[in-house]
């Protein structure tokens, strides 16, 4: 499903580059939720930037789905965040001027995939179906949070990424808010990488591989 290998990506700061990712090598199967963990820094963020096409790389291969990113157009890397990748940010990043039913359903109108049957259910599943009138600055962290999970899934994507889904919420509301992407990524078939600086989290993934001096290894 996805293959990462001899990535590098750097930043200039100060005229200089500062190498933030040095060859990095990772392979996620497909439907396997795999955690990447790592020191504040450590380029985890930058890492699921990349896969997600959301910026360009100095040098090496990601294959996402069969298709190499490298060289993309911006038109293909948008098509491929439209069709084939779900994103979840720790800041939810909804859209303010939509209300949570246009929220959730935004993405899979962009990739033609809007199924008014799967909305109604994941609406439900996510707890939100007396929400769907409500704007996002209505909602609380963890009901934004469930809407940003629910827009990410609508659309049935192969492969969800999540930059610590719940890094801003508490510990109670950020295992519910886990719950149900572990089990929406399941019921879609979906394959997960997840940045997260919780063990706990990490735990419950498939496995977890670790991000170090701009390096993957296994843990």
């Amino acid at each position: 499903m996805l293959t990462v290998t001899d990535l590098h990506k750097s930043f200039e700061t100060a005229g200089q580059p500062l190498p933030v990712l040095r060859g990095v090598d990772l392979a996620v199967t497909g439907g396997e939720c795999v955690a990447l963990t790592g020191e504040s820094g450590s380029g985890k963020s930058t890492l699921l930037h990349l896969i997600a096409a959301l910026d360009t790389f100095d040098a090496g291969s990601i294959r996402l789905d069969g298709q190499e990113l490298a060289g993309l157009n911006d038109r293909a890397r948008a098509d491929l965040r439209r069709n084939r990748v779900g994103v979840i940010f720790q800041q939810f990043n909804l859209i303010p001027s939509l209300c949570v039913g246009d929220n959730l359903a935004f993405q899979a109108r962009l990739a033609g995939r809007f199924d008014a049957a799967w909305q109604a259910r994941l609406t439900e599943r996510l707890g939100l179906s007396a929400l769907t009138d409500r704007w996002p600055e209505q909602l609380s962290g963890g009901q934004q949070q469930r809407v940003a999970v629910g827009r990410a899934i609508a659309a049935r994507p192969v492969l969800v990424l999540a930059d610590e889904p719940t890094g801003n919420l508490d510990e109670a509301t950020g295992g519910a808010v886990m719950d149900l992407l572990l089990d929406l990524v399941a019921e879609t078939q979906a394959t997960l990488l997840m940045v997260t600086h919780s063990a706990a989290l990490a735990a419950r993934l498939d496995r977890r591989v670790h991000l170090s001096l701009g390096q993957v290894s296994a843990l």
